[in-house]
């Protein structure tokens, strides 16, 4: 094979690669995890809907339909962990998308895009320099719009705040933060509640918020941040996380410190969820072996 050609080859193959994970950051799925929680307070059943980086912007109409969709799951809770939008023209169009969610008990936090606008980034900065603790100077959105209109639905607002959900038979306690990938969380440490589940909520998944989750007595800590790697590869899978996770922890069901290799002993296990996500980087929006989701939790303890 000539140079020549060897060139066009690989630049059709990389066309390829391309188009086909543009196609993926389309390829909508919603993934069931049963989670068994040891016993707390009275025997536990229920479903949590967990949600993250939707990363709506106007116009995404199959992403839009697909958040229509998950009102059928007919979950006993939403949790929102951050990222919902990345611009304010999208704001009303996402938030008709989630409208039969909104009738539901929900709690949600928010991500670094719910508060500045994106920016086209190199995908390959993610690979060196370790995770991004700082934002450059970016256009601010108007995120309290978005959140009152959460609040006034019956959300609740958990960025570094505590809340009771009362469900039919059942309360649920939430402690969460903001987005630790900018230092913005500041856990609040309660102790024993009393509730029949304590639930952790985070955007992104440090591992200085899951240990004080952990010291806490947390259960169940939900995260997203991550996109499940995003770009990941067959029989590796991802190769990032964009936090201080390994790639290994980059989405799924997990017990932690047990599974993360690099963090401090704790006595108290911590069962954590991240989600890979709805959306993709607006500024990179692709995917590779690394469909789209949103999670439903089947409890059970």
């Amino acid at each position: 094979m000539t140079l020549r050609r060897l060139a066009g080859f690989t630049a059709g193959l990389g066309a390829v690669a391309i188009a086909g994970a543009a196609i993926e950051a389309n390829a909508y799925r919603v993934v069931n995890h049963d989670v068994t929680l040891p016993p707390y307070g009275k025997p536990l059943q229920l479903s949590v809907l967990h949600l993250s980086d939707t990363h709506y912007q106007r116009g995404q109409r199959t992403k839009a339909a697909f958040l229509e969709s998950l009102t059928d799951l007919r979950p006993d809770m939403v949790v929102f962990t951050g990222d919902m939008v990345a611009d304010d023209d999208g704001v009303e169009e996402f938030l008709d998308a989630i409208a039969g969610l909104l009738l539901l008990p929900g709690v949600f936090v928010r991500g670094s895009n719910d508060y500045f606008a994106p920016r086209r980034v190199n995908p390959l900065s993610y690979l060196v320099g370790g995770p991004r603790r700082r934002l450059p100077k970016l256009r601010r959105l108007r995120w309290q719009h978005l959140t009152n209109v959460l609040v006034d639905a019956g959300w609740h607002d958990v960025d570094n705040a505590i809340a009771t959900v009362e469900l039919p038979n059942l309360t649920v306690m939430v402690r969460g933060t903001d987005d630790a990938h900018i230092r913005r969380d500041i856990y609040i440490p309660g102790g024993d509640s009393g509730a029949d589940l304590l639930l952790g909520v985070t955007h992104a998944p440090y591992r200085r918020v899951l240990a004080a989750m952990a010291a806490d007595g947390v259960s169940l800590a939900l995260a997203g941040h991550t996109h499940g790697g995003q770009i990941c590869l067959p029989g590796i899978g991802a190769l990032v996380t964009n936090c201080d996770l390994p790639p290994s922890l980059a989405k799924g069901l997990f017990m932690w410190p047990d599974a993360d290799p690099g963090a401090s002993p704790s006595q108290v296990g911590l069962q954590v969820h991240v989600t890979g996500g709805v959306g993709a980087s607006p500024g990179f929006p692709l995917r590779a072996f690394c469909r789209p989701e949103a999670c439903l939790l089947k409890i059970h303890g």
